[in-house]
């Protein structure tokens, strides 16, 4: 118990230190290229910080740990949105793009409910099994490559002084200093996700907790990590399309690619509560959409972010009750 509660620790120094190299190498990169911040959060920040998740799919799949798998990607997406955005907007209030608004979060909707949809089988089907299988992952990793697509065409079409303005002056390093701190950044990102989410498992499971549990708690807010430092970072620094492109462009990788690789790898079962947890996803996603619409429009406010994070403990408080 020791041991694991200095790993926890250690690994937390880990991601606050690694998540603070990845955004000033992210900016600087962003702003010698030209390219805006919000492709960078969307892909490099974004990709980076989903790093944890997808090591920890690809273990539980090769270890025969679906419900593990499943429930590590749906529990990160909703602490991505009710926690990270949530605790992101009260350090300040978050300016969301309009391409943000009527794009990315969009197809991140579009990911939860497809996963809803592929997940019920017995029910949409007709067939004696539910289940994420392989053809299901070959689907999801195909609109990964189109998202791809259509963040390469957004890198092309806008430009430098299309970006947002900063609150902060941008500091710039050199390409090689730049590009160090980024690999470094998602080098320790990894590295203190890893420790800490070995030793809280650890914990969890000498607590007598059951695995789908484990993944949507303890793993899937282990995983968020990453982009928790990282969000929280580029939210105090002004950042605040890396910070959001970060957390939309996680739950969109989660989806299309993680799960879809898992999928593919192997057929995933899926039972009724991993229904009912993705269901709360599909309206985290949803309410965040319809939240840009609500008071200042294309704004998380500091009132919204505690709404989220009053949904988020409600929501771990049913899993616990749940068991």
């Amino acid at each position: 118990m020791l041991l694991n509660s200095i790993l926890i620790i250690a690994g937390l120094a880990i991601l606050i230190a690694a998540a603070e190299s990845l955004v000033r190498g992210a900016v600087s990169i962003s702003s010698k290229l030209g390219i805006p911040a919000l492709v960078i959060g969307l892909t490099v920040v974004s990709f980076g910080t989903s790093a944890p998740e997808l090591t920890v799919n690809i273990a539980s799949v090769i270890n025969g740990s679906p419900d593990l798998a499943i429930g590590n990607i749906v529990g990160s997406n909703i602490a991505n949105i009710l926690l990270i955005l949530g605790i992101c907007a009260l350090i300040k209030p978050l300016k969301v793009k309009s391409s943000t608004v009527w794009k990315e979060i969009p197809l991140a909707l579009l990911g939860v409910v497809l996963l809803l949809v592929m997940g019920n089988d017995m029910l949409i089907d007709g067939v004696s099994f539910n289940a994420i299988t392989r053809t299901d992952g070959i689907v999801l990793m195909s609109l990964m490559a189109i998202f791809l697509y259509y963040i390469i065409g957004m890198a092309r079409a806008e430009k430098k002084d299309d970006r947002q303005n900063e609150e902060d002056e941008i500091k710039e390093y050199g390409y090689f200093a730049s590009a160090g701190m980024i690999i470094l950044g998602l080098g320790g990102l990894i590295l203190g996700g890893q420790l800490l989410v070995t030793a809280a498992v650890a914990i969890a499971k000498s607590a007598g907790l059951s695995e789908a549990l484990i993944g949507l708690t303890v793993v899937g807010v282990g995983t968020s990590l990453p982009e928790l430092a990282t969000s929280v970072v580029a939210t105090r620094r002004g950042q605040i399309d890396i910070a959001i492109g970060n957390v939309v462009g996680s739950n969109i990788f989660n989806i299309f690619w993680i799960l879809g690789l898992s999928g593919t790898v192997l057929q995933l079962p899926f039972n009724a509560a991993a229904s009912t947890d993705v269901l709360v996803a599909v309206g985290a996603t949803a309410l965040l959409f319809l939240l840009m619409f609500v008071g200042k429009k294309h704004q998380l406010t500091k009132h919204e972010g505690i709404v989220f994070l009053t949904l988020y403990v409600g929501y771990i408080g049913f899993l616990v009750n749940r068991g």
